[in-house]
């Protein structure tokens, strides 16, 4: 009499592991989209950074926004921050193989440039006519608004940096020359590292 074969069930333990997969699937591409449509290579170290240097900065120049001496500080100041928030900013793009030049890395250039070259022109009308305890409220409103045009490429953290150098800008506009000085380096000093600081571990660097 021949035996009758012996049906065994299926096992099921792939259940899980076919979830975890489509769980990285879908975690990979929630990633890509969002990358594709954000600039999140910002660098919040650099940022801090940044800041570092101003805080060095209104040490060295004192609160005369109208000195030589003032003046050039502050110059060696910006040249220094973008030096090394440019370079921690390509280095984050590199390791997150995101692109500077193309795609939202484009967009966010395009949003931060023309605001600075205002700035940097207007620098140099108010200097020669003899305005420059102005430049403080200038300077941080400007750069709000590189910001502000920036960050709407990239996470919500970077336009709401925006907006606070813009607050402060304003305030700066309309206040005596050593308060505006005062307001400026709150600006570039302090939000940089607070928001650097939020940036760098909320953001991967």
């Amino acid at each position: 009499m021949s035996s009758i074969p012996r049906l065994d069930r299926p096992s099921a333990p792939e259940a899980p592991a076919l979830h975890a997969r489509a769980m990285d699937n879908l975690r990979f591409i929630r990633e890509t989209m969002e990358r594709a449509g954000a600039f999140t290579a910002v660098s919040g170290w650099g940022m801090c950074a940044t800041g570092v240097l101003a805080v060095g900065a209104a040490l060295a120049a004192g609160s005369d926004p109208t000195s030589p001496r003032w003046l050039a500080t502050w110059f060696i100041a910006l040249a220094g921050s973008v030096v090394v928030s440019g370079w921690a900013t390509v280095r984050k793009a590199r390791a997150a193989r995101m692109p500077l030049l193309t795609g939202p890395g484009r967009k966010f250039l395009l949003g931060f440039s023309p605001p600075m070259l205002v700035g940097a022109l207007l620098t140099v009308v108010l200097v020669r006519a003899g305005q420059a305890a102005l430049l403080p409220g200038a300077w941080l409103l400007l750069y709000g608004t590189a910001v502000m045009a920036a960050g709407a490429f990239s996470v919500r953290v970077v336009p709401a940096l925006g907006a606070c150098f813009l607050l402060l800008g304003a305030a700066a506009l309309f206040a005596p020359p050593p308060l505006a000085h005062g307001l400026m380096v709150v600006g570039f000093g302090g939000l940089h590292l607070v928001f650097g600081v939020a940036i760098a571990r909320s953001h991967g660097g």
